[in-house]
């Protein structure tokens, strides 16, 4: 098998993008990545194959094929494309698509570009297309949201282990800290725990300030076997039950578990050794269940990072460096790329004033539905 390594990126600022469409949009973050590619390798790297990520642009949108669309915008006819479609991991799994491609030596380098757009849809459209990746026949039938079954999570969590809802406020807090310093990020404002404690319902415990707010937004990565300064070391995918009430354990989040083990596998490499993790917060219990089933903390301790001060970019296991979710926006289909853009942005040390101190190795983990498709990668300095 072929090395693999990134060797560019491409980043959009998440938020309402009212006078870019989809096609715009992704052809931006390829430009991006394209340009990014030009200035480390010293031209830009033909492509073979795109792969895009997208959730709900049938839904809210009325397009499908994006893989086609957006090749033929960007002027890229003839090549190989297609759309993966995974949810909120469907930014993780083009990669991984992308990955194997190069990996296998089938081509020597892939572009992914991971785009959504939410903001054009207004009403209850946006949470009806997103309930879709829940069970239909037994979920979303019910009316149970995406927001509302991560509620039933938080709730059986904070019973659980005998907590307060207050103990999740740590993981917004260091969200919007980080944010301030991303100027792609769509909330770069100061979270109080006081604001926190005032907030709003949406699906109780769940707060509005424990949800990450959907937004547009592009990222695009290259994906190479030529030598660059970053290799990806690990690219791992893992799925669980897609209904709740199907798994025997719903706090163990088994796919985050087995996808980071595979990684780490793959990597050669454990939980102490990873440089930072950016996590997917969509829910601030997810940042809580992801850090315990990636080993990064013992059953029911997750929140104790956050407590604690164990997150922040020059502490223990720095999350949410650029904002995570919660603070940059939540891009759906398109948020795994972006993951993955800002972690090698941090391995490559360019990271400006989101920088993790002497960063090598970072992972990225994306979450598809309620924990039901898990896709993790693992980047090293090369």
């Amino acid at each position: 098998m072929s090395e693999v390594y990134i060797a560019g990126v491409g980043i959009t600022p998440a938020g309402e993008h009212w006078e870019r469409s989809l096609r715009e949009l992704a052809f931006a973050a390829l430009e991006g990545a394209a340009n990014d590619t030009e200035r480390l390798l010293g031209g830009r790297a033909p492509a073979e194959a795109l792969f895009a990520a997208n959730a709900l642009a049938g839904q809210l949108s009325g397009q499908a094929h994006l893989g086609v669309l957006i090749a033929d915008f960007a002027g890229l006819r003839g090549i190989e494309a297609v759309n993966v479609e995974a949810a909120g991991a469907s930014g993780g799994a083009a990669i991984r698509q992308a990955y194997i491609a190069v990996a296998s030596g089938q081509v020597e380098t892939a572009l992914v570009v991971g785009v959504e757009k939410t903001t054009d849809t207004i009403g209850g459209r946006v949470n009806a297309a997103m309930a879709t990746a829940s069970d239909s026949d037994f979920e979303s039938v019910q009316g149970a949201t995406p927001a509302a079954l991560a509620g039933l999570l938080m709730q059986r969590y904070l019973h659980t282990y005998g907590l307060e809802h207050a103990v999740f406020a740590d993981f917004a807090m260091n969200a919007h800290a980080n944010a301030k310093a991303n100027p792609n990020a769509m909330f770069r404002n100061t979270i109080t725990r006081d604001a926190y404690a005032r907030a709003g319902a949406v699906a109780d415990p769940i707060s509005m300030m424990d949800v990450a707010p959907e937004c547009d937004g592009a990222a695009a990565v290259v994906l190479t076997s030529r030598p660059t300064a970053v290799r990806v070391t690990a690219s791992a995918q893992a799925t669980d039950t897609l209904a709740l009430h199907d798994r025997p354990d719903l706090l163990g989040f088994d796919a985050a578990q087995l996808s980071a083990g595979r990684a780490y596998k793959m990597a050669n490499l454990g939980p102490d050794e990873i440089d930072l993790f950016e996590l997917f917060d969509a829910y601030t219990v997810f940042a809580a269940l992801s850090l315990e089933a990636a080993g990064f903390a013992e059953r029911g301790q997750g929140w104790r990072l956050a407590a604690e001060g164990q997150i922040g970019r020059d502490r223990r296991i720095p999350i949410q460096t650029f904002g995570g979710l919660k603070a940059r926006g939540n891009p759906i289909g398109a948020t795994g790329v972006y993951q993955v853009a800002e972690v090698a942005l941090q391995v490559r040390g360019e990271a400006g004033a989101s920088q993790v101190p002497n960063a090598r190795v970072g992972m990225a983990q994306c979450i598809g539905g309620i924990g039901a498709n898990i896709v993790t990668h693992i980047l090293q300095a090369a």
